[in-house]
Parts: C-alpha cells; sequence; structure tokens
C-alpha cells in the first residue's frame, strides 16, 4: 500500500471518529439534567458543531487532495447517562482521537515528498484539527474539576 493509501485509510478513519463523536454529543447534550444543565447542553453541542467542521476537513482532504473516496461508516459510540460519566465518556474519545491524529500527521510529515502539492494543505488541516481537539480536552477536563 502506498503512502497516500495510507493516509487516505487513516483519514477515513478519523473521519468515521468525527461522524460518531458529533453524534455521541449531540444524544448525550439531549440526556443532561439538573441545575446548570444548560451551559453543558450548550457546550457539548457546540463540540458537535466542531466535530461535523472536522467531518468536512478529513471529507475534502480526502477526496479533493487526495482523489479518494470518503468513508460514509461510524465508529463506535459509547452511552453514558450521568453528566459526569457523559464528560468522562467524551474526554477519553477526544485523547485517542488526538492520540490517532497525531499518527496521521506524523505519516504526512515524515512523507512530506509524497505530497508535492498537498503537504502544507495537509500539514495545517490535521494539525488545526489536532488543535480543536485539545481546546476540548481542556474544557471537558475543566467541566469536570480536573
Amino acid at each position: 500500500m502506498s503512502v497516500r493509501e495510507e493516509v487516505i485509510k487513516m483519514l477515513n478513519r478519523a473521519l468515521e471518529l468525527e461522524h460518531a463523536a458529533r453524534i455521541q454529543y449531540l444524544a448525550h447534550a439531549e440526556l443532561v439534567k439538573g441545575l446548570n444543565a444548560e451551559p453543558i447542553i450548550e457546550r457539548l453541542k457546540e463540540i458537535a458543531s466542531d466535530e461535523a467542521k472536522h467531518e468536512e476537513i478529513f471529507r475534502s482532504l480526502i477526496a479533493n487532495y487526495l482523489n479518494g473516496e470518503p468513508s460514509m461508516g461510524i465508529a463506535e459510540t459509547y452511552k453514558a447517562n450521568e453528566i459526569k460519566e457523559i464528560l468522562e465518556v467524551n474526554l477519553k474519545g477526544e485523547k485517542e482521537a488526538i492520540d490517532f491524529y497525531k499518527e496521521i500527521y506524523r505519516k504526512v510529515v515524515e512523507n512530506k515528498s509524497e505530497f508535492p502539492y498537498e503537504f502544507e494543505t495537509l500539514e495545517h488541516q490535521i494539525r488545526h484539527v489536532i488543535i480543536d481537539e485539545e481546546e476540548h480536552v481542556v474544557e471537558l477536563s475543566t467541566l469536570l474539576g480536573l
């Protein structure tokens, strides 16, 4: 498998993770109840919106820059009911996504010569998604009091 094909495969997995994350955040937002629920609901929905933007980025990189076919699949989602559990499940997911996206980033950077007309966009967009996900980790950690 060529490096380009590997990156497409990895980006498709990232796209599936983002599909799942968006759906999970929106579903979890509907389950938050009680005192001070509104700001948590708002934040979960805002993060879901960020995940939708990440989906668009990954789809564009796959289809427009790498001439691949974007996945229509979805990664596994995780149920949670109580606020603390909801925040913990999503925090874990964000950290796992960051770790995986950093693998993609390294693959692209280490193989820069394989992407003579795509590298800067790939590097920038993947790094941008990682930065957003790191922001989500900070926000979820803050809500958890960590």
